[in-house]
């Protein structure tokens, strides 16, 4: 789980990515962002708080290690992970929730339905952050709260996309370590893709960050 805090007492953007076992594809995604952030916005990223949890969580246990060994492949850190059992509360504060799969999204949103607005799969909310277009005014004076602006934005843009089964990225435990290897990518390039739009919302320098070759 992510140690970053808002700075100043600002509010930071609160991001809570979720799978199943809490050890494999949520650690992933939750490092992956943070290292990409990092980068590309420099000071900015302590203002996103970036979390992970599971719907049936490994409680207690760190990143697999195939999926450990994919994430420091791919420039991020498993390192003093934890794994954390979802709870009500978690999505209920999120500025923006992730999930893996479209059950994992009904799990969420069983939990709490106001969310729904805020809840996506990664790979629904990559889609849809293309569909913002770049020129849109987001309302806020800091980088969260353009943030908490550019998700209601891709809320609106729902109409536009069909969901199916595309959206579900599948678990790899229990398989080959190749198929650690090719979930990670999928989860590297939704980072890349939602994120990338993310991070250009800050007035700190941003680039394609370390995930620009995936």
């Amino acid at each position: 789980m992510s140690s970053h805090r808002a700075v100043d007492g600002e509010s930071p953007f609160g991001v809570l990515f979720v799978c199943t076992g809490n050890i494999c594809r949520s650690p992933i995604a939750e490092r992956l962002t943070r290292a990409f952030l990092d980068e590309a916005v420099g000071a900015d990223a302590a203002l996103v708080r970036i979390e992970s949890a599971g719907t049936r969580a490994v409680v207690g246990s760190g990143v697999h290690p195939d999926s450990s060994a994919v994430l420091t492949s791919l420039g991020g850190d498993p390192g003093g992970f934890v794994a954390r059992q979802l709870t009500d509360g978690h999505a209920a504060v999120a500025d923006l929730t992730l999930t893996l799969t479209r059950a994992h999204r009904r799990s969420v949103l069983n939990r709490a339905p106001r969310a729904l607005s805020r809840t996506f799969t990664l790979r629904e909310a990559a889609d849809l952050a293309s569909l913002v277009p770049s020129d849109v005014e987001l309302p806020g004076e800091t980088f969260p709260d353009r943030c908490r602006s550019f998700v209601r934005e891709m809320a609106a843009a729902r109409a536009r996309r069909a969901t199916d089964a595309h959206d579900d990225i599948a678990d790899p435990i229990g398989q080959p370590a190749t198929v650690h290897s090719a979930v990670g990518d999928e989860i590297a390039d939704g980072v890349l893709r939602l994120f990338g739009r993310l991070a250009v919302l800050s007035p700190a320098p941003s680039g394609a960050g370390l995930l620009s070759g995936r």
